[in-house]
């Protein structure tokens, strides 16, 4: 996802919210991105030959229906550092959202921003990397996704 998509899922409605997460979801496809501007001859600065322009992966697949992308689940983790400080906590909880993420396998599709709230207390949990952080914040994901796909259930 690129930021202007992140932006999207962020000013959507919380789709559930914990202690030190939030989770939210918008029914929707990631933007494409910008396509280059085509060149004019004349506007080079270099006397050189031009480089030529590798297209990615994703430009040469054929755009997918409508139905289809939105069956895919795209997702986010926002993990900002005035909330987790070394980058092994940041990291793991990361890699804790995706996993989170992939034992829900009932989630609806499209985009989906997992965001840390709020710190883990530093006291409980001395060690950036301890397995009691890992856990905990196993166990929070787990109730945060279960409470999402409820509400988009309901919803």
């Amino acid at each position: 996802m690129r930021s202007i998509d992140f932006e999207r899922v962020l000013g959507a409605p919380t789709r559930a919210r914990s202690s030190h997460f939030a989770v939210h979801h918008l029914v929707s496809v990631p933007s494409l991105p910008a396509r280059p501007a085509k060149r004019v001859a004349g506007t080079e600065l270099s006397t050189s030959e031009a480089p030529q322009r590798r297209m990615s992966v994703d430009d040469l697949l054929p755009p997918a229906s409508p139905a289809v992308a939105t069956a895919q689940l795209w997702l986010g983790a926002v993990v900002p550092k005035r909330h987790a400080r070394r980058s092994v906590t940041r990291s793991l909880l990361k890699r804790q959202i995706r996993a989170a993420v992939d034992r829900q396998d009932q989630l609806p599709g499209g985009l989906w921003v997992v965001r840390l709230r709020a710190p883990f207390d530093g006291k409980t949990f001395a060690s950036a990397a301890s397995n009691a952080l890992r856990q905990a914040a196993r166990d929070e994901l787990d109730a945060v996704l279960a409470a999402a796909l409820r509400r988009s259930a309901g919803a």
